[in-house]
């Protein structure tokens, strides 16, 4: 791990982060810029998240600053990885290694024996990026339904 990544913290989410989340998370994830689907809109992500194991949503930062964050989720099965996103000025620098590393942690500390993830099928970066700490595709089809309310 290179500087960067020393210098950095790993702690848990804060309400006062919300604003330098929804700022790095705008820049990382250009589809939440589609205000038309609810599934993709980042404050309601935060306090979705807030509500429900909030104990598992993490920030990297450095010199004060929020780098990076990262959700997990165990629902008693499989755990899930959520919302990996690391700041330009600190990618390739162990950031999201390190973010990854510390929910894994925290998710074998409750008993997860596996952690899924989704990527947008089109974001080859982010699917070298988990090659190469170890995640593998697996084959099988993912569905999904939006329950929008009405």
């Amino acid at each position: 791990m290179d500087a960067a990544a020393d210098d950095v913290a790993i702690r848990p989410f804060d309400r006062a982060d919300t604003d330098d989340v929804l700022a790095l998370w705008r820049d990382a994830f250009p589809e939440y810029g589609d205000t038309s689907a609810p599934h993709r809109d980042p404050l309601r992500s935060i306090e979705q998240k807030c509500a429900t194991q909030p104990e598992l949503f993490f920030v990297a930062t450095l010199h004060g600053r929020v780098v990076g964050t990262v959700m997990a989720g165990y629902d008693g099965h499989r755990g899930w990885l959520y919302s990996l996103g690391v700041g330009r000025g600190v990618r390739r620098a162990g950031v999201g290694r390190a973010l990854v590393a510390h929910a894994e942690a925290a998710l074998g500390a409750l008993g997860c024996l596996k952690v899924n993830l989704q990527v947008l099928a089109d974001n080859a970066q982010a699917c070298r990026f988990y090659e190469t700490i170890g995640y593998r595709v697996e084959e099988l089809v993912s569905f999904g339904k939006r329950l929008y309310a009405a």
